[in-house]
């Protein structure tokens, strides 16, 4: 019987498997190459097209509410920072005031209601008195994300809101015999 180096054979076997796992590998990097996307030369499309199934106003960003075109940046700041107060879920919801000597714009805000959900956010009912060079009653729903600030999500002045129904039993005319 012929002489075999047992240490030629391991290696054999070792070449064989790393072989095979090297062919493996290969395979597998040339075909996954066929997924690779480089685009196309000439390609005009800046922006994404819509389709049918979406809607060309969902892409596009609401417009922000304004509570009032009458405020200025600083106006609405200082409003901005008494709304989330008085909106604030954990806070007692009772009236909060602020005003702005430089501009004379003051105004208070008065949550209406409960937080309640909506679309993932937390909303809330006011009603905002504004008065300075003009005077305004309004009534809104503002919103916010989880941690994240109060977004005005509707205001209109409160002559357009439905009046509330009140829950009272009608009187019952008594006829005089």
């Amino acid at each position: 019987m012929p002489w075999t180096n047992p240490r030629r054979y391991r290696s054999d076997a070792f070449l064989r498997e790393a072989g095979k796992i090297l062919a493996a590998g290969l395979i597998a990097l040339s075909t996954s190459a066929c997924a690779l996307s480089l685009g196309t030369a000439g390609s005009d499309d800046e922006e994404p097209k819509t389709t049918g199934a979406i809607a060309q106003a969902a892409l596009t960003p609401a417009e922000p509410v304004l509570l009032s075109p009458d405020l200025n940046e600083e106006d609405w700041r200082r409003a901005k920072a008494a709304l989330a107060v008085a909106l604030d879920p954990q806070g007692a919801g009772t009236q909060v005031s602020w005003d702005n000597p430089e501009t004379s714009m003051k105004g208070t805000f008065t949550p209406t209601g409960v937080p309640f959900v909506k679309n993932d956010e937390i909303c809330r009912t006011f009603i905002a008195q504004l008065s300075g060079s003009k005077s305004a009653n309004l009534h809104g729903t503002a919103c916010r994300p989880s941690g994240d600030e109060w977004a005005l999500k509707e205001v209109k002045p409160a002559s357009e809101t439905k009046p509330e129904k009140t829950l009272a039993k009608p009187m019952k005319k008594i006829a005089k015999a």
